[in-house]
């Protein structure tokens, strides 16, 4: 018993300073306590073998960009500008008294860039239309150092696009991706022309979807990414991690004046549809409603004893329009349409727009404080005179 009580005294500091440093720990690393009823162990691997390979990305996109690179090609425009000079020089008094008649105003040659993607084997190129808009020549480059000069097939000023073609064989037109499909957090990468220096590729993630309101183009439905899309990239291509085309590069949010900020590119089916119009028709054929609406003040929702102004009144309906074909008159509210509400009305004339003509169309209207859902069958937008 003796050698019994000595070995208890022997071992029983080493064990009360143990006792204290792990009660120490405890205190000072409460991450490290384990949670009750949970088996830590079995938590960390409750992925599937499937879940883990969807999280695991390529290790370079070197394949998705030499997929795609042949298709992206350098725009440089020439537009013919007349240099400003002093005001006197258009005072009749002062022309006169220095014989200035014969003077003819100076002129010079503007030079700007931007890029473009061919998207067939025929030579069109989609890009945007404020790359090419008023210039007086337009020059493409391609990737394979080969350059030829554009013709411009057609415009849509409304959602910033142009159509161009060039007459070379051998081309790498590129695959077109889905852009309905593609999620936040998707990696994306940006080709283009970057501060005129050729091809750059950058890259970034889908960070929203369907964002509009930043007034770049009457009609908007934008991708939104963080890759850097600098001055030069509009009218570039925005691929997917296998090269597939997204969108058309047009605009990045950024008041520093730098490449860092948010980027926005248009869907690429807007796109193609905007060029399959131009070639096939010469012009953007757009769905056409036959209504003329306003957007709901507070005061008009509570007139109508709405709690939302998401909605727009009816203010005219064309005589034999779609519209009026369907029952529709003024003082109705819409409020949907395809089940998607019209909020201030941009987004409902924009599923209008983007509809074909032929389609049918739900329409939710509230007449007189009931809810009624009408179909229309939508006509051809009227060409302005």
């Amino acid at each position: 018993m003796g050698a019994i009580n000595q070995l208890i005294i022997y071992l029983r500091w080493p064990v009360m300073v143990g006792m204290v440093l792990a009660l120490t720990v405890l205190v000072l690393f409460p991450n490290v306590r384990p949670t009750p009823g949970v088996d830590l162990q079995r938590d960390s691997g409750s992925l599937t073998p499937s879940d883990m390979e969807a999280w695991q990305g390529p290790v370079s996109y070197a394949r998705a960009v030499a997929r795609a690179a042949p298709a992206v090609v350098n725009i440089y425009t020439l537009k013919q500008v007349r240099n400003s000079r002093h005001p006197l020089f258009d005072d009749p008094l002062y022309r006169h008294f220095f014989n200035l008649s014969d003077i003819p105003r100076q002129q010079r040659m503007q030079s700007a860039r931007g890029s473009g993607v061919i998207v067939s084997k025929e030579g069109y190129i989609l890009t945007s239309n404020h790359v090419i808009d008023g210039v007086d020549e337009i020059v493409v480059s391609l990737a394979d150092g080969r350059e030829a000069k554009a013709q411009l097939k057609g415009v849509n000023r409304s959602s910033d696009l142009a159509v161009l073609k060039i007459d070379l064989d051998h081309l790498s037109p590129i695959p077109i991706g889905s852009p309905d499909t593609a999620m936040v957090g998707d990696v994306v990468l940006a080709i283009g022309n970057a501060f005129g220096m050729g091809q750059t590729v950058t890259q970034g993630i889908v960070s929203a979807t369907r964002r509009r309101g930043f007034n770049i183009a009457h009609f908007e439905n934008f991708i939104q990414t963080d890759a850097a899309i600098n001055p030069g990239n509009s009218g570039g291509a925005l691929i997917d991690a296998h090269g597939n085309l997204l969108g058309i590069n047009t605009a990045i949010l950024d008041q520093s004046g730098s490449a860092s900020g948010i980027g926005f590119a248009i869907p690429a089916d807007t796109a193609i549809q905007t060029l399959n119009d131009i070639v096939e028709f010469g012009r953007v054929v757009r769905g056409w409603l036959g209504v003329e609406a306003q957007p709901l003040s507070p005061q008009l929702a509570q007139s109508f004893n709405l709690r939302t102004t998401n909605g727009v009144l009816i203010t005219r309906v064309a005589k034999q329009g779609p519209a009026d074909k369907a029952g529709l008159r003024p003082g109705d509210v819409i409020t949907r349409i395809n089940d998607s509400l019209v909020g201030d009305g941009r987004w409902g004339q924009q599923e209008v727009a983007e509809s074909r003509p032929g389609e049918t169309v739900s329409i939710e209207i509230i007449r007189q404080g009931q809810v009624q859902v009408v179909e229309a069958v939508l006509g051809s937008e009227p060409i302005a005179s």
